[in-house]
């Protein structure tokens, strides 16, 4: 005669292995989604520090020349 404590964990661990393989499939296309936002965010990204490096640079111009305006 079996163990009836070995056939429930049996089925235990089936529903338990079932449940990893779908939340594996779901971080997957979770991660698959965030890579593509991140693609699509790329050029933003880029011209944000395009941007930024030319707004240093135009502070630092003025300040060399000495006609940077007060901040306010």
């Amino acid at each position: 005669m079996d163990n009836p404590h070995e056939e429930r964990q049996a089925v235990l661990l089936e529903r338990i292995i079932k449940n990893v393989e779908k939340c594996n499939e779901a971080i997957l296309e979770m991660n698959h989604c965030a890579n593509e936002i991140a693609v699509g965010h790329m050029d933003t990204a880029i011209a944000a520090n395009l941007f930024t490096n030319y707004s240093k640079n135009v502070r630092y111009n003025l300040e060399a020349i000495g006609i940077m305006p007060e901040s306010k």
